[in-house]
């Protein structure tokens, strides 16, 4: 209850944020409805004994595509807590300090950890926060991070296999001509654009977010050593948590959730 009242506030404060995720199901919908009326049935595919398997596969992407995307909105991004009573700050003056040192939020009026940055739209630090995203509504932080990653990831997969679909039909038997080939010619046209159009940025955004995860990781650690297949795999693991590399693509696991104090150890 209290994610959707912090995902209801944040659509007041941000309506492109409530019109993007909406625009995003829509999309989905389309997808879903156009690969099942329009293009299985084609002749190209529907004598196939593969027709099923496509159907049930390309739902399964679907549902996995919509599980990441809800557990994306409705997480906690890894909002840093607000201590309990004010703090004074008339005697502090901050200076300029690097990403592994606490710093003073001025909105927030609290400490906040190393890797926190303010949300314009959350009014809120959160934790090694990336951007705030409109297609989810909420920003992409420590913890919701992993299923931001994986909605691009079956949005991906999803659009390429619509887009290869329809390939599929056109490069099959011919159905004839007539009225019910031209609609769903239409819709096929419709769907690859579709397709091409989101999983091409999809993927330049899903490119972007592994390639920040993968050079950070180095970066923290302050060694020219710390990069590689080591370095890469903690950096990796520290988004997805621990395990199978398998467990990483489940939208159901939940990463651990870190403890933040709210004052920092030592003089500020």
């Amino acid at each position: 209850m209290m994610a959707a009242a912090a995902a209801a506030e944040r659509c007041g404060r941000d309506p492109c944020g409530a019109l993007c995720p909406l625009l995003a199901y829509l999309s989905v919908g389309y997808a879903d409805y156009a690969v099942l009326a329009h293009v299985l049935p084609q002749p190209a595919l529907r004598a196939s004994p593969w027709c099923p398997i496509h159907a049930v596969t390309f739902n399964l992407l679907v549902l996995l595509l919509l599980a990441s995307h809800t557990r994306a909105v409705f997480a906690d991004p890894g909002v840093v807590p607000l201590p309990g009573t004010a703090i004074d700050f008339s005697d502090l003056h901050p200076t300029e300090r690097n990403s592994d040192e606490w710093t003073l939020c001025s909105r927030c009026e609290a400490y906040r950890p190393p890797r926190a940055h303010h949300c314009r739209v959350c009014h809120r630090c959160v934790h090694r926060m990336d951007h705030h995203c409109p297609w989810i509504n909420n920003c992409i932080g420590e913890l919701n991070q992993k299923y931001f990653i994986q909605f691009l990831f079956y949005t991906g997969l999803t659009s390429a296999y619509a887009a290869g679909l329809v390939l599929a039909v056109w490069l099959g038997p011919s159905g004839g001509e007539g009225t019910e080939n031209r609609i769903q010619t239409t819709h096929c046209i419709v769907l690859l654009l579709e397709s091409l159009l989101f999983g091409i940025f999809v993927t330049v955004v899903f490119y972007d977010q592994v390639v920040s995860i993968l050079t950070e990781q180095p970066h923290k650690r302050g060694s020219k050593e710390a990069c590689g297949g080591r370095a890469w795999a903690a950096a990796l693991q520290e988004v997805f948590g621990g395990g199978c590399v398998l467990s990483w693509l489940c939208p159901c696991s939940t990463p651990s959730h870190p403890t933040y104090s709210l004052l920092p150890h030592g003089d500020v």
